[in-house]
């Protein structure tokens, strides 16, 4: 969800997303008359003291005893840097983690009161013949696409934003907008991994596979990645197509568009307005073009994303918005968008775009993943759920994910529709306990379904449903103590739901 500019005109990602991120929408629900306790409208906001960390969420902000960057490429450097960190939080019972963008929304790479790594290298050779490249673990989308895109190659699977690291993305084992592909783990070759132990490893499928298995989805307890082989593709000029359908049909029309095979890639919306929410749906389907010569730059965001992103704030609860929002997206953006754009131009736009800048209040996402035999009782299900929250949803976007069985913590055991919802959250006591009971909630109505949740974002699910929507958990948690029986890759993901089993 992003906008960009090229010469001063939208670029085809804001076109086409224009209603989802130019137009605001207000989710919010009735409230009583009655005001609360002052203990709930307390505010949640981060102090941003000194010594601490936080995440995307704003809500996550936690104590480090350390906090160091480490921008060396892979290598010998590297490797002793992080096994003298490694000995010394080892000696004094601290543990450690690594990060990128620390966006996820649970504190997944922050380890309380203990060494906090940054990766920031941007270090990449490709091997065309093999359509790989070998990357720095560090390394952000945005500098793998820049690289790429000047070989006439492309990520062959990552997340739809370019903020974020490559094994930060492959610890959560995301997805994105390429089909028919799983998750982006599934492009991984192999990588090497500092053990907890400080020994170095290399790890592939045929190669340790049980850690491999272990890593993939992992959320870096496994050890220090050092350097990752990871699949690419041809970039390609892509035209769009725009089909519009009831939301409880969208399902059949989506797996069926991508299992013709000449789908590159796809996403859908749903409409977000109070009266008609979630009864109206739209698909996106990207297929080449004929002609692939002379291929033109990748693309970025510009001033017109920032403006766009302005716009999109400034209208919060304003039904009459939320319509001008659907129609720009399903009946505008198709007229102006509807031309001819490159794999990479699409990849390559930064979440940070989006940011408000409101200081009382966040951004959450959540992530659904749904048979789509089931997706139309997933559509019943949220619009049960939501409306009667006290959030204010700002967009839904559906993808595709193939199934994904090679990592313990699979969320997609089978053909999944993926459902990306982003809600804004007042910084308040009132709200985050609010959050807290509509996403259980969710949570429980998916798992009915046969589906489950991502774990990277808020931690609201409780213990019971984490079993149930990932039922090896504790075999991945056995593996991870065999694996570092010290304890000293942990986050706070670890410290919530995981070291209580086994």
């Amino acid at each position: 969800m992003a906008y960009g500019s090229i010469r001063g005109q939208l670029t085809r990602r804001a076109a086409l997303f224009g209603g989802g991120v130019a137009v605001g929408v207000y989710a919010g629900a009735k409230l009583s008359s009655k005001l609360p306790p002052l203990v709930a409208t307390r505010s949640l906001q981060a102090k941003g003291s000194v010594g601490t960390l936080n995440d995307a969420s704003l809500l996550s902000e936690t104590p480090v005893f350390k906090h160091i960057v480490m921008p060396e490429n892979q290598g010998e450097t590297l490797i002793a840097k992080l096994r003298a960190e490694m000995d010394e939080a080892r000696t004094e019972g601290r543990p450690v983690n690594i990060g990128a963008a620390r966006h996820s929304m649970g504190g997944h790479a922050i380890p309380e009161n203990g060494h906090a790594i940054t990766f920031d290298n941007g270090n990449l050779e490709t091997d065309v013949g093999n359509l790989t490249y070998r990357v720095h673990p560090g390394a952000r989308w945005s500098q793998i696409i820049a690289t790429l895109d000047s070989q006439g190659m492309s990520p062959k699977v990552m997340q739809s934003n370019n903020d974020f690291g490559v094994a930060a993305t492959f610890c959560v084992n995301a997805h994105g907008w390429p089909v028919p592909h799983g998750p982006m783990g599934a492009t991984v070759k192999s990588f090497f991994l500092l053990r907890p132990d400080g020994e170095l490893l290399r790890v592939s499928r045929d190669e340790f596979p049980e850690i491999f298995n272990l890593t993939m989805g992992g959320y870096g307890l496994a050890g220090a990645i050092i350097d990752m082989e990871v699949e690419m593709v041809p970039n390609k000029r892509l035209v769009p197509t725009f089909q519009q359908m009831p939301a409880r049909d969208f399902a059949p029309f989506f797996v069926g568009a991508i299992e013709a095979g000449d789908v590159n890639m796809a996403y859908g919306r749903l409409n977000v307005d109070r009266e008609t929410f979630f009864e109206d749906a739209l698909m996106i389907t990207y297929r080449e073009e004929g002609d692939q010569l002379a291929l033109p730059a990748a693309s970025t965001s510009g001033a017109m994303s920032q403006a766009a992103a302005r716009v999109f704030r400034a209208q919060l609860m304003n039904e009459t918005a939320k319509d001008v929002r659907w129609w720009f997206e399903s009946s505008l953006g198709p007229r102006i968008g509807a031309g001819e754009v490159t794999r990479n131009s699409l990849l390559n736009e930064p979440v940070v775009t989006l940011d408000d800048g409101d200081p009382t209040r966040t951004d959450i996402l959540h992530e659904y993943f749904v048979p789509p035999a089931r997706f139309a009782d997933f559509v019943d299900a949220c619009q049960e759920v939501i409306p009667s929250s006290y959030q204010e949803m700002l967009n839904i976007t559906l993808r595709y994910v193939a199934p994904d069985r090679e990592s313990v913590l699979s969320y997609a055991p089978g053909p999944r529709i993926a459902c990306v919802m982003l809600f804004s959250q007042e910084m308040t006591v009132r709200a985050e306990a609010d959050h807290r009971r509509m996403t259980e909630e969710l949570i429980e109505r998916t798992l009915d379904l046969g589906g489950t949740y991502y774990l990277p974002y808020r931690p609201h699910a409780r213990v019971d449903q984490l079993r149930r929507g990932y039922p090896r958990v504790e075999e991945f948690v056995a593996a991870k103590r065999e694996l570092d029986p010290d304890g000293l890759f942990r986050n706070m993901f670890w410290d919530t739901y995981l070291e209580g089993l086994g």
